[in-house]
């Protein structure tokens, strides 16, 4: 009888424990599915600029087993439009949404907003304007450093003697915030070295976009401040159009690369993308349900490329990121 008795509360004993495991599996996804849905949101996500940042994300989504959807974005969004994206995606599930902000007025006032239906981060710079959200956490390079990088290697290629040189920047979007930085980081190094400062480009008009560098004025050097104008600037230095100016720029796609490569330009800061995609996500893992109050920033790193080191071990996996 007590064998018997024993028996039962060891059968016991094994079936609690088995539906504690069961439960703690469910809630984490040991059973296969996914642990919840992160909806990702950025500018023309279809461009080749996003393979780094859509490779990390992808990874991270495996690692962390979370279900994960990149929206398709054709081109520039507006504040408007973001907004009814990241509500269609809360309709359909999402638990958490990523996005790159909208460089527009009004977009800060509509993440907040939106920040307070779901868990949002996010990506590259915070909206114009701000340098933070409350809540909402950033996953993003130091844009300032950036800047000021991309100016010292330029110096260090003349060994700081640039009394008098001349100077052109062009960016994409002038009015982003992490645009904004990247200026102010280079002017920053450049202001007491005697160089001028002749001209700036900034969002040129689609229809003249592949003649607006070759019509401005002749400068000794080109900045460009993102992927879209380094690729912009390099190309037009590679058809000679840029009246001899040496290009210097910040660039996340192979053929930003490429215009490395090619000699069309000097150096090529590359920002990491792959780690900005994973460690948003795995922003996204840690707060699933409680994310408000405990989000963290978090800063990625920055590689500087020379024809010469292209291909170096580091370099390599950096391009492998790129090329997914």
């Amino acid at each position: 009888m007590k064998s018997n008795k024993n028996a039962f509360i060891l059968t016991e004993a094994v079936l609690a424990v088995m539906v504690i495991i069961t439960a703690f599996a469910m809630l984490w996804g040991r059973d296969g599915e996914s642990r919840g849905k992160v909806s990702v949101i950025v500018q023309d996500s279809d461009d080749n600029r996003w393979a780094a940042f859509k490779y990390g994300l992808k990874m991270a989504a495996q690692d962390e087993e979370i279900e994960l959807f990149v929206v398709s974005t054709g081109g520039t969004l507006t504040t408007e439009e973001e907004k009814e994206i990241a509500e269609h995606e809360i309709v359909n599930g999402a638990d958490v949404v990523i996005m790159q902000p909208v460089p527009e007025d009004g977009a800060a006032e509509m993440l907040e907003k939106l920040g307070k239906k779901i868990p949002v981060i996010l990506i590259e710079y915070p909206p114009a304007g701000e340098e933070q959200l409350s809540d909402i956490p950033i996953v993003q390079p130091d844009n300032y450093a950036l800047g000021q990088e991309l100016a010292k290697e330029l110096l260090n290629d003349y060994n700081g003697k640039v009394k008098g040189k001349t100077l052109g920047i062009v960016s994409e979007h002038g009015s982003s915030e992490a645009i904004a930085k990247r200026r102010e980081g280079a002017v920053s190094v450049l202001k007491d070295k005697g160089v001028k400062l002749i001209w700036e480009v900034s969002e040129p008009p689609q229809k003249e976009e592949e003649t607006v560098l070759e019509r401005k004025s002749k400068v000794d050097f080109v900045i460009a401040l993102d992927d879209y104008s380094l690729v912009l600037a390099g190309q037009t230095a590679a058809a000679n159009n840029l009246h001899g100016a040496l290009v210097y720029g910040i660039g996340n796609s192979m053929e930003a690369v490429y215009c490395l490569d090619t000699d069309s330009v000097q150096c090529l800061l590359v920002p990491d993308d792959f780690d900005m995609g994973y460690q948003s996500v795995t922003e996204a893992a840690e707060g699933f349900g409680y994310m408000r109050g405990k989000a963290e920033n978090r800063t990625v790193s920055f590689t500087v490329m020379r024809r010469e080191n292209l291909f170096s071990k580091e370099n390599q996996e950096i391009l492998f990121t790129m090329s997914q």
